[in-house]
């Protein structure tokens, strides 16, 4: 079978981080390019630890490109209690070495989007949806070529920034709007399935014997980020919510998931940013979204660790 063609399109962050590690070194996957986009730090910021990931992983001939500076509408709301002033605290990070794309990321999207056959490229984006509100209100014509969008962000039952919403969504609940009202076939990998990819000490032990550079950038930026789940939402071990939706990507049996109806709630006092998801039976006909509901974590973290062993060890990236 031929590898899976993906953008990626992130603010690294940790779990970011490891999704994008995921997506490099899984044979299944041709990651296409890297856009950054403000989250979970400026945009300045993240993007700096993209170009930082790709030279710890000697991720070369993919573009990374540069988008959207701050959300639609709102102001910027970004995550420094979970992922710190850098948005990627913890490890130490080398100097990049890897020049951006001088494209604006939207615009790298709609390139690579109508340079690759209809319904062969997937989007992936794992942070605020701004950069692919913009992309599809500037080039309408990618919603009919893009084989599917698979996204970490909501919850049909949980929140993390609100009672009912998700950080992701929150930032910029008017692009998420635009991106889960296009008909393209969307999967929305929310809070619900991503609590249950917890690195758990099986899984920390796991990755230690890997025993490479890259194994302990991912040690590192676990503990820094497992301490602050702790510290500030209570969990025991950290769930990274990113990698699971690159793992849909390479192999969907890794969830399960349900076609349900899905929309954005918009203008609500305590609950502006809300997936709101239709669990009534039967769904309509023409329901083009579903959800992630109960996820393999052995199978997902086995995807992790064999990736991590694929990219090996690397030059020194100090």
């Amino acid at each position: 079978m031929l590898p899976k063609k993906i953008i990626l399109d992130c603010d690294p962050g940790h779990d970011d981080a490891i999704a994008l590690l995921l997506a490099h070194g899984n044979p299944d996957i041709e990651l296409l390019a890297v856009t950054t986009v403000v989250g979970n730090q400026t945009l300045n910021k993240v993007t700096r630890n993209a170009l930082c990931i790709a030279h710890i992983a000697n991720i070369h001939n993919v573009p990374f490109a540069a988008g959207c500076h701050r959300p639609l509408v709102r102001e910027i709301k970004i995550a420094p209690d979970i992922h710190g002033e850098s948005g990627l605290d913890g490890p130490i990070l080398p100097e990049p070495t890897m020049k951006l794309d001088a494209r604006h990321a939207v615009d790298l999207i709609i390139d690579v989007i109508m340079e690759n056959p209809p319904n062969s490229v997937t989007l992936v984006p794992t942070a605020g949806l701004t950069n692919i509100a913009m992309a599809v209100r500037k080039a309408p014509q990618i919603v009919e070529r893009v084989k599917e969008v698979v996204l970490m962000g909501g919850g049909y039952h949980k929140g993390n920034k609100s009672a009912v919403a998700e950080f992701n969504i929150v930032i910029d609940p008017e692009a998420a709007h635009i991106v889960f009202n296009e008909k393209w076939p969307l999967t929305m990998v929310g809070l619900d399935l991503t609590h249950q990819a917890q690195a758990t000490p099986d899984i920390i032990d796991a990755i230690t014997q890997i025993n490479t550079r890259t194994s302990q950038f991912v040690l590192d930026a676990l503990k820094f980020f497992g301490d602050r789940y702790r510290e500030h939402q209570g969990f025991g071990y950290p769930p990274v919510h990113d990698p699971c939706a690159v793992a849909y990507v390479i192999d969907p049996h890794v969830m399960t998931t349900q076609k349900v109806p899905v929309n954005i709630e918009l203008t609500g006092t305590l609950t502006t940013g809300m997936t709101v998801a239709d669990f009534r039976f039967p769904p309509p006909e023409d329901c083009h979204t579903q959800v992630a509901v109960k996820l393999d974590c052995a199978r997902f973290w086995q995807l992790v660790i064999d990736a991590l062993k694929t990219i090996g060890e690397t030059t020194d990236p100090g």
